[in-house]
């Protein structure tokens, strides 16, 4: 392959169809000399992993609005942002989100150092990110590689090796295409390239720019990669969460560890996730289990609750948790297993009214 040309056949492409998105700078736009925010591509970054571009979009805009800077993230009250999180998944991005906020505001005067070496320093920012802030924010001639990147060149090159032990492979592969100039704009078409061309399924090889430099479609195997390693079938957990309302409308929750899953979050007091005897209830009721269990999927394990309600006395004491008014209680702002838990609870509590 022609590495040059056939990067800068891919920035001619990237000019034309690249996507508008909130976080980017547009070609014409920085061509004419408008800088990328780092803040604001340090947290599309954060945000889109293990998530679609869909489904962050709105919660950048959010996000934005409420903290225009990193200086205004870092300030934030913790419980604000976890439950601005909410429903985005894996809370450990949002505590390192505000770790590393607080330590660009503390250590580096609110500026976010341009290095990848330096940005690799900071709470929360991987391999990955790192790259992509200092390619896109800093135009660094850094390999950005994500998933779209690895399956474009796993077909480029026509890598039969299965992913995750592709992954050396592939990077080696990018690095062999990144441009010394506009390697910012270059590591977004790459991205842009693998989810609008060269879909997971059916790949639009007709309307690619690489379309002549392809391997895999001269040997006609782009459908059939990237090749992946079988996974392993995820472990069901089982577990009880107990939803309590007092007399006066407010709900009995409790922050989980800072440290585990869904960590800082509010939730409803539950046992732990896995087949031991559930403990005694929060509190003494008469508890009425409901129907049907709220079900929920994490990475490694499949997770099924066992849902209990109970109506409580005003005067209730808990043993564990705290009550938290009607008019401060926001379901919104529950994790998403949390919100399903509290879906099937309000609806027996109301039954039972």
């Amino acid at each position: 392959m022609r590495y040059d040309a056939d990067a800068q056949t891919l920035l001619a492409w990237y000019d034309t169809h690249a996507r508008d998105l909130p976080w980017r700078v547009s070609p014409t736009a920085r061509s004419a000399g408008i800088c990328p925010d780092p803040y604001r591509i340090w947290l599309s970054e954060v945000m889109l992993q293990q998530t679609t571009v869909a489904a962050v979009r709105e919660y950048f805009i959010r996000f934005i609005t409420l903290w225009p800077t990193v200086a205004d993230l870092a300030a934030a009250q913790d419980g604000q942002v976890m439950g601005e999180w909410a429903g985005l998944g894996y809370y450990a991005r949002a505590r390192n989100l505000l770790k590393c906020a607080r330590a660009v505001v503390t250590d580096h005067q609110g500026h976010f150092p341009a290095t990848v070496e330096e940005l690799r320093a900071l709470p929360g920012i991987g391999p990955y990110t790192a790259a992509a802030i200092a390619a896109i924010a800093y135009d660094r001639p850094a390999v950005v590689v994500d998933g779209n990147v690895e399956r474009v060149m796993a077909r480029l090159y026509d890598i039969h090796t299965p992913l995750p032990t592709a992954k050396r492979e592939l990077t080696e592969a990018a690095a062999r295409l990144t441009p010394q100039t506009r390697p910012g704009d270059y590591a977004q078409a790459v991205m842009d390239l693998g989810a609008t061309v060269c879909t997971p399924k059916s790949p639009a090889c007709g309307i690619c720019p690489w379309v002549t430099a392809c391997a895999a479609r001269k040997a006609g195997t782009a459908p059939d990669l990237p090749k992946k390693l079988p996974k392993e079938a995820k472990p069901v957990r089982l577990g009880y969460a107990y939803v309590a309302q007092r007399q006066d409308g407010a709900w009995l929750l409790e922050r989980r560890p800072e440290k585990g899953l869904l960590g800082g979050m509010l939730g409803w007091p539950s046992s732990d996730w896995n087949d031991a005897p559930p403990p005694a209830p929060p509190i003494e009721a008469d508890w009425i289990q409901v129907d049907a269990e709220a079900r929920h999927t994490f990475t490694h394990f499949h997770l099924r609750l066992t849902v209990l309600v109970a109506r409580l006395p005003h005067d209730a004491q808990p043993n564990r948790g705290d009550f938290l008014t009607a008019t401060a209680f926001r379901p919104t702002e529950l994790p998403t297993v949390m919100r399903k838990v509290f879906d099937l609870a309000h609806a027996a509590l109301k039954d039972m009214a």
